[in-house]
């Protein structure tokens, strides 16, 4: 399961990955199809409306999904009159994205990859929304602890030896402040930020630290000073759309309880459920 996640075409599905004004992701079909091993538009629009059928037949609206956002494009350029003309292409949601993936020709390697990926995903994303507040926490903290890992590594290939000064690019970004100073407004002492972070808090730098690690290896930056930049404008990109949508500042969302105390609770709740004897 690892293998597939790290080394399928998720990581260029989650680059071409943009935000629409209210913050909402979205993916443009003509991007999305040579990921999936399609070559010419004929053929992969056939996909996409088979994959319109089986949104209709799970009881979801089209239109929430697949957004028709033709666009003029130049064909003819150098001469004293440009011309233009209009190509179909789709704004998706990631349930399209799905959808089509199933949809797909699954003797292609990219699409049977991928519809493994979103198997796996839809089953996270299952399991997530079953779990309580506190699971959620838990869950994406992990999700955090392990691509912090990541983007430290990438960050260490492309250069980076200070590490302080690379993870508080991010904290300017989208904090405004540096960790110490978002510490210090919290109230949480010497805790690690990420450890006191709600869902919300820890959603967002979740987003800020997969975009940062996707952008560096995208552009193959290489050198300390460049590789603090692209995460200082990443974060940055990311506290703006928070703002743009009305969202409360990361910096002002109220700290929860250590994240290690809900680890202990439900290791103790484990540990009780194991030895209470069973009723037959």
């Amino acid at each position: 399961m690892n293998d597939i996640i790290t080394t399928g075409p998720h990581r260029n599905f989650e680059t071409i990955k943009k935000l629409d004004e209210r913050g909402i992701e979205y993916w443009e079909a003509r991007e999305l199809m040579p990921l999936l091993g399609y070559t010419k538009w004929d053929n992969f629009i056939g996909v996409i409306e088979k994959a319109k059928v089986s949104c209709n037949n799970s009881g979801q609206t089209e239109g929430d999904h697949f957004a028709d956002i033709g666009k003029m494009i130049k064909i003819a350029t150098g001469t004293e009159k440009e011309t233009q003309r209009r190509i179909q292409d789709y704004k998706l949601s990631r349930y399209a994205c799905y959808l089509i993936a199933q949809n797909g020709d699954s003797n292609k390697k990219a699409i049977a990859t991928a519809q493994t990926y979103f198997a796996i995903q839809s089953r996270r994303q299952e399991i997530f929304q079953q779990l309580d507040e506190e699971g959620k926490r838990l869950f994406l903290r992990g999700d955090v602890k392990t691509h912090n890992k990541k983007l430290n590594t990438t960050a260490q290939n492309a250069g980076v030896i200070n590490f302080g000064k690379f993870n508080n690019a991010g904290y300017v970004g989208l904090y405004g402040m540096r960790k110490a100073s978002v510490q210090k407004r919290k109230g949480i002492g010497k805790d690690d930020v990420l450890d006191r972070a709600g869902i919300t808090e820890l959603a967002a730098n979740l987003f800020r630290i997969t975009q940062t690690d996707e952008k560096i290896v995208k552009d193959n930056i290489k050198g300390e000073g460049k590789a603090s930049a692209i995460h200082l404008i990443v974060a940055g990109k990311v506290r703006k759309s928070i703002k743009d949508i009305g969202g409360t500042m990361p910096e002002d969302l109220i700290p929860e309880e250590h994240i290690k105390k809900i680890e202990q609770k439900r290791k103790k709740f484990l540990d009780f459920t194991k030895k209470t004897p069973r009723i037959e």
